[in-house]
């Protein structure tokens, strides 16, 4: 069945992604089941999305009951569940107003374009700049990939938005030249995620908010990756001291259900006018009802404990690790969202990693990326380090 899975695909599916050789139909817990029953260990949780785990209970009730009871009626009219969800996000973010989506990308769009429409609302049309970092990965649609800095994602689609510039994260002096009166906004990923898992320092933290009071420029954070708790607190932002007038949520808020939302403080949203923007899909009954279940969950003090205790011992683990294999450079990250940087590259090692049953990922080239279930256990944990530790070891690095 997998081979004629895999046959099929390859005369009707557009050839954009690399997969890996499974058909998997099945989910339980923290692990996956192929079509022909193999059991993998899930370390990348759909690109961080499965937040909940597979077969969620209370998350596949709230589904099929909201599936027979409504699906969608579009943003023409009035549904109880965006309110629910949104005074939520208020509270939990610091800001006061929600967009529905449906991808972080879409989220992302949104707060570009509202940069911008705030701006012109105070008379400024001249304030269009965009300030980004190298590293960053903000999306793969036209507006968010104008401010993704990796030349492989850029290049076949330009030209791209003009007048964005990237600075180098640990070069403060250079940020701060770049940000002028003619800026609209600056963009930062917390963690940056695709581009290797890299905390913002504490000092560039405290440039971009500088930056942002002598010129007023907004500051976007993208919390798609970084945010919705998987970091610790709901966005890592917060922990940076950083206070966004726009933050683009997606990924675990959904627990597997496609949702964006980006929040508009006061401020920016009074810019805002019927007609602007908008979206068919965006915040409908399904996605809200998931994205209910998963704050529901997340507000719960076990899984936050839980997640604690497994984001210690996974940190733990990875630098007794790094002291006995030599291909790990470094350890890096927050909460769930692990990068392991290699001396090598790491696709050979998601390769050996997969053939042990554990799933993980690369980015950045030499950067293996973990982004486990938030309800990840310990033993998940225990079993999951000497898989990936023989992973690293096959894959060139010398154990001891």
């Amino acid at each position: 069945m997998s081979t004629s899975v895999q046959e099929r695909e390859a005369r009707n599916i557009l050839q954009v992604y690399r997969r890996m050789p499974a058909v998997f139909d099945r989910g339980e817990g923290t692990r996956v089941f192929t079509s022909e029953g193999r059991s993998y260990l899930d370390f990348i949780s759909g690109i961080g999305v499965a937040s909940l785990g597979h077969g969620h209970k209370d998350l596949a009730d709230a589904i099929a009951a909201q599936a027979q009871t409504l699906l969608h009626t579009s943003n023409l009219f009035f549904h109880p569940l965006q309110t629910e969800v949104a005074a939520i996000l208020a509270d939990r973010t610091g800001l006061d107003r929600a967009f529905f989506c449906n991808s972080g990308s879409e989220a992302v769009e949104t707060c570009l374009k509202f940069a911008r429409r705030y701006w012109f609302t105070q008379g400024s049309t001249g304030r269009t700049k965009y300030v980004a970092f190298r590293h960053a990965f903000h999306g793969r649609t036209m507006g968010a990939l104008s401010v993704t800095w990796d030349d492989h994602y850029r290049a076949p689609f330009a030209p791209l938005i003009p007048n964005v510039m990237f600075a180098d994260p640990d070069d403060i002096t250079g940020f701060e030249a770049l940000v002028d009166d003619t800026t609209a906004a600056i963009i930062v990923e917390p963690i940056q995620g695709e581009g290797g898992v890299r905390p913002i320092s504490a000092a560039m933290a405290s440039a971009i908010e500088g930056a942002c009071a002598r010129t007023g420029a907004l500051l976007i954070a993208d919390e798609v990756q970084s945010g919705s708790g998987r970091t610790g607190p709901f966005l890592y932002s917060r922990t940076l001291g950083l206070t966004p007038d726009l933050v683009a949520l997606g990924k675990a808020l959904g627990a597997g259900v496609p949702i964006g939302v980006a929040m508009f403080s006061n401020a920016v949203a009074a810019s805002a006018s019927p007609g602007d923007h908008g979206s068919t899909y965006g915040g409908n009954l399904l996605a809200c009802r998931a994205a209910l279940v998963f704050l529901e969950a997340l507000a719960s003090p076990t899984l936050t404990a839980s997640m604690l205790a497994a984001s210690e011992r996974l940190f733990s683990g990875l630098r007794s690790m790094q002291e006995r294999v030599p291909t790990i450079r470094d350890v890096r990250g927050a909460g769930l969202m692990v990068g392991i940087e290699l001396t090598v590259d790491a696709a050979p090692v998601v390769a050996a990693a997969f053939e042990r049953g554990l799933l993980i990922n690369r980015t950045g080239a030499t950067v293996v990326r973990l982004l486990p279930p938030y309800i990840i256990t310990l033993a998940d944990v225990d079993a999951a380090l000497p898989l990936l530790e023989d992973a690293l070891v096959a894959a060139g690095g010398s154990g001891q």
